[in-house]
């Protein structure tokens, strides 16, 4: 499958008067570093809206400054501390049922308290769950704990995760983490990207959720780099493609998300 693959599923979406809404998440930010420049120099050079998902007990203040120099970037909340603590033999999970919810929520509150101060309105309380899992007995809470959004990974059943949450989840992940750990290659890229984008166009799964692209900047090797690029560029200028921000994605107003 080659770049012009892209081009051809979003003609098709023009072909129907529809747009193809798409965001692009980053996950395990904790500090700046040369290759969380890069990532947020191509967001900006291209004016594609990133989410930086972020680590709350890890936070450096280098990470603030790095946003603030990157208009395209939003924070939103990686868990706590990305501690496993499943089960051996188990998926890996900090937030899964095996620990007392209130213990999650605790952290979960701290670590958005503390990502308000450091961000303020860069920061948006969603959700994202460390090895994308969060345990069924967390979601009712998620909401009166301040977290009006959840991203995990794979196209959605609901709309909401629970009442109140909205639920808009990556699902195309860059790493290839049970085989090498390494970008998964453009052709595979490119096939689960207009994968998603079909089976939307064609009512397979949720229409409406914007398809997510799945990034880990700190993994990252040129090859990866060089195809957000790519992607970035052969999208932009087409009619039907829409990159999102992530307030946008969950249907939130930013003013209203911002305690500070």
């Amino acid at each position: 499958m080659n770049r012009d693959a892209i081009h051809r599923e979003l003609d098709r979406w023009h072909a129907r008067g529809r747009r193809a809404t798409l965001w692009l998440r980053d996950d395990d930010a904790c500090r700046d570093s040369a290759e969380l420049r890069r990532l947020l120099a191509l967001a900006n050079s291209h004016e594609a809206p990133v989410a930086i998902a972020a680590i709350p007990a890890s936070l450096d203040a280098t990470l603030v400054d790095a946003i603030e120099r990157c208009p395209q970037a939003t924070i939103v909340q990686h868990g706590y501390a990305h501690r496993n603590h499943a089960a051996t033999g188990e998926g890996s999970a900090e937030l899964g049922d095996d620990r007392d919810v209130h213990a999650r929520l605790d952290e979960l509150a701290r670590g958005r308290e503390r990502f308000s101060g450091a961000f303020g309105d860069r920061f948006v309380p969603i959700l994202v769950p460390p090895w994308n899992r969060a345990g069924e007995q967390l979601l009712p809470h998620l909401g009166s704990t301040g977290f009006v959004g959840l991203s995990r990974f794979g196209a959605r059943a609901t709309r909401e995760a629970a009442p109140g949450v909205a639920q808009v989840n990556a699902h195309v992940d860059a790493i290839a983490w049970r085989r090498d750990r390494r970008f998964i290659g453009e052709d595979a890229a490119i096939e689960r990207i207009v994968a998603h984008l079909s089976a939307r166009r064609e009512g397979a799964c949720d229409a409406s959720e914007p398809t997510g692209f799945l990034m880990h900047h700190l993994v990252f090797d040129e090859s990866a780099f060089d195809f957000v690029d790519m992607l970035l560029d052969a999208t932009r200028a087409h009619p039907a493609a829409e990159w999102l921000d992530v307030a946008q994605c969950f249907g939130i107003e930013r003013a209203a998300t911002s305690p500070r």
